[in-house]
């Protein structure tokens, strides 16, 4: 004979605060997971597929609220962020901002030059695809240049094609 089902009220009532206030699912299924069974007398199995879960994760879940011990603010995020991140957006454009003036002048800004500067600052070396992702990520694209000199003069062009290449070269 299975165990009778321990639920008492004042977890119930911490459940139901939580499901209200929440707004992260797993949280929401913590709660759905100690309401169901106790205010449907629903057995694990059937609550399980009212939440969208298995069984076993039913019964982790009551546990993991259990051990909330009685808060019922949802709790923050651990997770995300740049936790990899060489330095702070702020430092990024900082950085970037000894470059803008020549970019916006419409010179052309080298990715080597900006790697080495790079290096410098963080005191180790870093891949060129750290640099290209840092001008991504603050929006620098890759713009590129004429496709021909201001400086051309194309008159002079096609007098010299005429005397470098013979009538005779070309195709009938």
């Amino acid at each position: 004979m299975a165990r009778p089902r321990k639920i008492d009220s004042g977890l119930v009532k911490q459940a139901q605060l939580l499901a209200s206030r929440t707004d992260d699912i797993q949280e929401l299924r913590m709660a759905q997971a100690v309401l169901l069974p106790a205010l449907g007398q629903m057995t694990l199995k059937a609550a399980a597929k009212v939440i969208g879960v298995g069984r076993a994760t039913v019964a982790r879940l009551q546990t993991r609220f259990r051990r909330r011990k009685g808060s019922t603010q949802p709790t923050p995020r651990r997770w995300g962020g740049r936790r990899r991140a060489l330095m702070k957006l702020e430092e990024e454009q900082a950085f970037l901002s000894a470059w803008k003036p020549q970019a916006e002048q419409g010179q052309l800004v080298v990715v080597t030059p900006l790697q080495v500067a790079l290096e410098e600052k963080l005191g180790r070396r870093v891949k060129p695809s750290v640099l290209y992702r840092l001008l991504d990520r603050h929006h620098w694209r890759k713009v590129a240049p004429d496709t021909r000199h201001p400086k051309t003069q194309p008159g002079l062009q096609d007098e010299w094609k005429k005397k470098r290449y013979p009538k005779s070269w070309r195709p009938c």
